[in-house]
C-alpha cells in the first residue's frame, strides 16, 4: 500500500494560495503570516505594480516613509559629517561617523551600514563615492532628507521605520512591510502607510490607472493579489 505523500511546507504554502483570487488586504496579511513557516522571522515585503514609466523623469517614484509600527529590522546608519554634527549623529545613535577616514573605508570595500546621511558641507567628498554608493541605493540625497543638517533628526527616523521606496524598470515597488512576527494590525498599518505614501507621490506624467497590482508575500512565500479596490486611494 502506498503511503500518502507528505508536502513540504513550501507545498502547503501554494497549496493554501488561491492563484486566480483577489484577496483582502487583511486576508492577505493573514496567510502571508500563516505561510511564513522559515528557522527565521521572515520578512512581509509588498510589492506594487505602478502605471507608470521611470524612463522618463517625470513618472519616477520615489521618496521615504516611516512606517509607523517600525520596520523589524536593525538599521546600520553611516554618517559622513564632521565635529559637533559628528557629535550629534554619534548621540542619535549612528553606528559609522566619519569624514575622509570614512571616505578611505568605503573606497576600499568596506560599507558597514544600510542607511547613509550626509551634512551638505560633505556632499564634495562623498561625491567620490557615487560609483561604489549609487548601485547600492545608498547615495545621500536632499529629496530624501539624507542630506541635511539635522542629522541627529535623520539618524533617529532611519533606525526608527523610515523606508525608502523607488520604482523599479518594470514600474513595481517592493518594501518590507515589517516581519511575520508582528501583529497582523500592525502589518496593516504599515501597508496602508506605504500605499498612501505611494498614492501621494502619483507623478504629474503618470497617465491612467495609477495602481496596477499589487501583492503581499513572507520572504520565502507565495504572492497574494491584492483586491486594488479596498486599497484606500488605489
Amino acid at each position: 500500500m502506498l503511503k500518502p505523500r507528505t508536502l513540504t511546507k513550501k507545498q502547503k504554502a501554494q497549496a493554501s494560495v488561491d492563484t486566480q483570487k483577489l484577496y483582502a488586504v487583511d486576508e492577505a496579511i493573514a496567510l502571508a503570516k500563516q505561510n511564513a513557516t522559515s528557522k527565521f522571522d521572515e520578512t512581509i515585503e509588498v510589492a506594487v505594480n505602478l502605471g507608470v514609466d521611470p524612463r522618463h523623469a517625470d513618472q519616477m517614484v520615489r521618496g521615504v516613509v516611516t512606517l509607523p509600527k517600525g520596520t523589524g529590522k536593525d538599521v546600520r546608519v553611516g554618517v559622513f559629517a564632521r565635529g559637533a554634527k559628528a557629535d550629534e549623529a554619534r548621540a542619535a545613535g549612528a553606528e559609522v561617523v566619519g569624514a575622509e577616514d570614512l571616505l578611505e573605508a568605503v573606497q576600499g570595500g568596506t560599507i558597514d551600514f544600510d542607511r547613509c546621511i550626509a551634512t551638505p558641507d560633505m556632499m564634495g567628498l562623498v561625491g567620490r563615492l557615487g560609483k561604489v554608493l549609487g548601485p547600492k541605493g545608498l547615495m545621500p540625497n536632499p529629496k530624501l532628507g539624507t542630506v541635511t543638517m539635522n542629522v541627529g533628526e535623520a539618524v533617529k527616523a532611519a533606525k526608527g521605520g523610515q523606508v525608502e521606496y523607488r520604482v523599479e524598470k518594470a514600474g513595481i515597488i517592493h518594501s518590507g512591510i515589517g516581519k511575520a512576527s508582528f501583529p497582523a494590525e500592525d502589518l496593516r498599518a504599515n501597508f496602508d502607510a506605504l500605499l498612501d505614501a505611494l498614492v501621494k507621490a502619483k507623478p504629474s506624467g503618470a497617465k491612467g490607472k495609477y495602481v496596477k497590482k499589487v501583492a503581499v508575500s513572507s520572504t520565502m512565500g507565495p504572492g497574494l493579489k491584492i483586491d486594488t479596490t479596498t486599497v484606500a486611494g488605489a
